[in-house]
């Protein structure tokens, strides 16, 4: 089967949607974030939603197809559930903390914990990698058009964002928290009840 551009489009489209309501999230528990920390977000998620369906392609193409296939599509619902859960109560916790005041929000998130977040909102592709591989299609461009869909996604997430934090205060961390559950939730449902 090969894959039309309008297809590739959807693809990446589709995989962008977890990330940029994660980043929505992120953004509201900022402090003004400004266009430079959205876009420095918006990379670190395009470039590790880019290199994931990369991962899972060269991991069905270059061993046993059946046993990537089926090892990855076992697993990835699992791990992306678990990560999603463990940040999404860390933000709920943090949501009832005492309300700080807003020049002591964080200006910008680690390196680490954006990185964590987008692994655990990227795990699907992978599984898209996988399925790939028995494709006629240039891994290279669809990862890349994954890429740059999540890099403007999340941009556009995190700007958003900051107008509900300003709007919402503190609970817009536990509204945020529970979208990341949400999220997590929703991949494992999807996945369990599929391969019922």
């Amino acid at each position: 089967m090969n894959l039309t551009s309008t297809s590739i489009a959807l693809i990446a489209l589709a995989m962008s949607t977890d990330a940029f309501a994660a980043a929505i999230s992120k953004g509201a528990a900022l402090k003004n974030p400004k266009l430079s920390e959205a876009l420095r977000t918006g990379l670190i998620f395009g470039v590790i939603e880019a290199i994931t369906p990369l991962i899972g392609w060269a991991i069905a193409t270059f061993t046993i197809k059946t046993f990537a296939s089926h090892y990855i599509t076992d697993w990835d619902h699992w791990i992306a559930f678990t990560l999603l859960l463990a940040l999404g109560l860390h933000m709920i916790y943090e949501g009832f903390q005492p309300a700080e005041p807003e020049e002591e929000k964080p200006t910008s998130r680690s390196f680490y914990i954006l990185a964590l977040t987008a692994v655990a909102t990227s795990i699907d592709a992978m599984a898209v990698g996988v399925s790939l591989a028995f494709m006629e299609v240039n891994i290279f461009v669809t990862a890349a058009a994954i890429g740059f869909a999540t890099f403007t996604m999340v941009t556009i997430g995190v700007m958003l964002g900051r107008v509900l934090g300003l709007m919402f205060g503190k609970r817009s961390e536990i509204v945020g928290g529970l979208v990341l559950i949400a999220i997590g939730s929703y991949i494992l449902y999807e996945h369990l009840n599929f391969a019922a």
